[in-house]
């Protein structure tokens, strides 16, 4: 019980240490293309598979999708195991939803459990 605990607590010191520089990364990145003498954008929607469950897995994961800047959370699939995700500029849906994945979501499993 107790390594649990310590677990689920390094999961969001990790995350509280995460978000910040996924903020400082994507801000720069909004405001490079922003500035851009020739801005290319490549606007998508992406659905994100989610592995998230609960409640407050799914906000967390939405909302700090949303407070990145160039990336916002517009839908949940009524079934709850989609989240459609809208990104100023997108590669590809594989590396959006991949690095969604390894930036939030995979530290919010390790919370959850």
């Amino acid at each position: 019980m107790t390594s649990r605990l310590i677990r689920r607590a390094a999961a969001c010191v990790r995350l509280c240490l995460i978000f910040p520089r996924e903020l400082v990364r994507s801000s720069w990145s909004v405001a490079r293309a922003a500035f851009a003498a020739q801005p290319s954008f490549r606007p998508a929607v992406i659905a994100v598979p989610l592995r998230v469950k609960t409640d407050l897995g799914i906000a967390t994961l939405a909302n700090l999708i949303s407070l990145t800047p160039g990336t916002t959370s517009i839908h949940l699939s009524e079934d709850r195991s989609t989240l459609y995700v809208h990104c100023l500029d997108a590669d590809t849906d594989d590396v959006v939803v991949a690095d969604i994945r390894n930036t939030f979501e995979n530290t919010i499993l390790e919370i959850e459990q």
